[in-house]
């Protein structure tokens, strides 16, 4: 196999714009780095972009860095407009994001004959940060996604209406932020077409699209997640199909079952039934005091679910940062809005 060598560039200005794209790659790697590390508190993305610059930092060659010259560059102290308007993190690193793929550009065409593994490296990582920027804007979602569940109080569980989406349009209105389209009597056609208008709908409303179950729906409709039962398909499974982006929350109905679903990395829980349910009618009520006892022992967002109404509501007032997960009560009332509205207040 024939070594490649570097061969120092026969015109000086070369070897000075060479030196110059491999500090503008290495500073606008060091920018995304930081926000993978210290915004999106991504370790895996951190530790890749690290690897790049610091595999640039090893082909750059003394003979680059004494080209150097400053004090006589014309480009220095140049901006542009649009630098001073970047008022978002993701903005600051999608901008140094394109400077690290620019700069590499510039790399490739220069050393393709002198430094040909350099040029080779630097087509290499261009590619790659590519691909990693569009996994970062989706990271950004999924945070995006689990900051609305750690802070809503109410989710909002479907079942079989012909009014629904009057009935979800009203819930959003009053203030639901999540909803879990729960159907087990439609077609699929039905159901595909249903979801679909559910979690437009709530996108609309800045609020969470769950689908109960059916991972094929919710990526059909592009959901921003899954809830699953005890019976249902492994996390881990689940996991690799929906992605790392989306939330999977499980139902738990003992100790062992909250534990589990925090081992396995679910994004939340519901503990119940709580009290007497209509859809979990083989189940016996686990009542308040395990409640209690279940939130005690996880740090997931957890919902209590099963029978809750207003009749049986403030019996869990008392628990500090209720969250409840609620059916009939909206869908089968005469006003949804104000039902809701009724709810998040008595949560408040």
């Amino acid at each position: 196999m024939k070594l490649m060598t570097v061969t120092p560039p026969s015109d000086n200005r070369i070897a000075q714009l060479i030196d110059a794209n491999l500090d503008r790659a290495r500073e606008g790697l060091r920018v995304m780095e930081d926000w993978c590390r210290f915004g999106l508190k991504r370790k895996d993305f951190s530790i890749q972009i690290k690897h790049w610059r610091q595999q640039l930092g090893k082909h750059h060659h003394s003979m680059y860095r004494k080209a150097r010259r400053t004090s006589t560059d014309p480009g220095i102290g140049i901006s542009h407009p649009l630098q001073q308007i970047r008022s978002a993190p993701e903005e600051v690193f999608i901008a140094n994001s394109s400077r690290v793929q620019e700069a590499l550009r510039v790399i490739e065409e220069f050393t393709r004959i002198t430094d040909p593994k350099l040029s080779e490296l630097a087509t290499k990582i261009r590619y790659e940060t590519y691909e990693i920027e569009i996994r970062i804007i989706k990271a950004k979602e999924g945070l995006e996604i689990r900051n609305i569940l750690k802070d809503c109080s109410i989710c909002f569980i479907t079942s079989t209406n012909q009014n629904l989406k009057e009935i979800v349009l009203q819930a959003l209105k009053a203030g639901i932020k999540i909803v879990q389209y729960r159907e087990k009597l439609q077609s699929d056609y039905e159901k595909v077409n249903q979801a679909r208008d559910l979690a437009a709908l709530c996108k609309k409303y800045n609020s969470l699209f769950i689908v109960n179950d059916r991972i094929d729906i919710a990526l059909a409709v592009d959901a921003d997640g899954i809830h699953l039962g005890q019976k249902d398909m492994p996390t881990n499974i689940a996991r690799k199909i929906i992605g790392s982006e989306k939330i999977i929350g499980r139902s738990t109905h003992s100790i062992e079952e909250i534990k589990r679903a925090e081992e396995e990395g679910c994004d939340y829980i519901g503990i119940g039934p709580i009290f007497q349910s209509k859809t979990k009618k083989d189940l016996s009520p686990v009542g308040t005091s395990y409640l209690r006892e279940g939130l005690n022992i996880t740090k997931l967002p957890a919902f209590a679910i099963g029978g809750i109404n207003n009749s049986n509501l403030d019996q869990l007032k008392s628990i500090t940062n209720i969250k409840i997960a609620v059916s009939d009560a909206i869908t089968n009332c005469n006003d949804p809005f104000s039902k809701t509205k009724e709810l998040l207040k008595l949560l408040a």
